[in-house]
């Protein structure tokens, strides 16, 4: 392939991924089909089931022109190989063109089908259609959709491609091509799922995405999954009437100051074992006085005597957890991302004028942790 083939054909499967999945970068320049559209989707909140209606079908119709116009384009970038004359260019490109006509001529048969009798044939206008009183239509249950969704007490997160909306009666999901919507009083919700993270791309913070099923009691219902952060668990919880039940080994964070101590946690468990001295027993943490002390402070940036930093001479009397609320409670509230990376006093039965640091490897203080009675485990990462 000759060179600007080669850069167009990048470039554009470049913007064809950005455009499906919408990065905030394409969101910032109005590169959306909702931006682009605007002027006929109309405003979410003024019909938000009216608006979605019409943006899934664009959408849909959006996606599907988009290998068309990767042939167009590379009539354009590979001239020589004659594109624009069907009947001349080698099969299989004469198949791809094929296909490419073939997706948009699908999706406006659908889009077709889905706007007959105002819209009712659409997947979202079929789901509102089982909540419909006997005597009324799914427009009656759109309507109340589009009262509860213009409160501002509704819950709301997530990107733009996978959003959670829960308002008084509705449990809804609004995805790229399609809106699941559930009522709330005939809902089962379950926690099926919860990964950790290291680091959160916005917020450069740990943190914990939760996946819950939604499933109605209605089989007609398809049951739907939504994801959120561990940390707007307890708002979700708010504004559901129904309660939420977790699966086995499922734990959920729900404030930052959980995230940190597993963090702070992991941190520890990687370091080296100290020996407790046989002589000495380990008693129960002076922080909690419910689990054994299973902490101590030891010196690893600089020899004993030498540096700002003091040698502790206690015996452990923290226990992990207490240690690690110690250290959040020293830490500014406001700036979570500078935690691991701070410096604060010593607690109070270890020596004032020492401090901890968070850096790997070279960090003054290091944390020992006891795997069972007679060691400690080291933690030079924490100090």
């Amino acid at each position: 392939m000759d060179s600007p083939e080669v850069t167009f054909t990048l470039a554009y499967l470049v913007f064809a991924v950005c455009f499906v999945f919408t990065p905030t970068e394409f969101h910032s320049a109005g590169l959306t089909v909702q931006n682009l559209l605007s002027g006929w989707l109309g405003s979410e909140d003024a019909a938000f089931v009216p608006y979605h209606l019409r943006r899934t079908a664009a959408t849909l119709l959006c996606h599907s022109l988009l290998p068309l116009g990767y042939y167009v384009g590379m009539c354009f970038a590979a001239s020589e190989k004659q594109l624009y004359y069907p009947s001349q260019t080698p099969e299989t490109w004469r198949a791809f063109l094929l296909l490419a006509l073939m997706l948009p001529a699908i999706a406006c048969t659908l889009i077709y089908y889905w706007s007959r009798d105002h819209w009712a044939r659409h997947p979202l206008a079929r789901t509102l259609a089982l909540y419909a009183l006997p005597r009324s239509g799914w427009q009656a249950v759109a309507s109340s959709v589009n009262t509860e969704f213009r409160r501002i007490d509704k819950f709301a997160t997530g990107v733009p491609g996978a959003r959670v909306i829960v308002t008084d009666t509705w449990v809804m999901k609004v995805t790229t091509y399609r809106v699941h919507v559930a009522q709330q009083q005939d809902v089962r919700l379950t926690v099926t799922e919860a990964q950790q993270h290291e680091l959160s791309p916005d917020s450069h913070l740990p943190v914990q995405l939760l996946t819950i099923r939604v499933a109605s009691a209605n089989p007609a219902v398809p049951a739907f999954h939504i994801r959120l952060n561990s940390t707007e668990y307890g708002e979700l919880c708010e504004k559901l009437r129904a309660p939420i039940r977790s699966a086995a080994n499922v734990v959920i964070h729900q404030s930052l100051g959980d995230l940190f101590l597993e963090t702070f946690a992991s941190l520890v468990e990687v370091n080296p074992a100290y020996s407790v001295p046989s002589s000495q027993d380990l008693e129960a943490c002076i922080g909690c006085m419910q689990t054994r002390a299973s902490v101590k402070l030891v010196k690893t940036c600089q020899e004993a005597a030498v540096g700002e930093c003091q040698q502790c001479y206690c015996r452990p009397m923290w226990c992990l957890t207490c240690m690690g609320k110690w250290f959040a409670s020293r830490q500014d509230p406001q700036r979570p991302d500078t935690w691991l990376a701070s410096r604060v006093p010593c607690p109070p039965a270890a020596r004032a004028s020492a401090s901890w640091t968070c850096a790997p490897a070279l960090s003054p203080w290091a944390l020992w942790l006891p795997p069972g009675r007679t060691g400690l485990w080291a933690s030079s990462v924490l100090l």
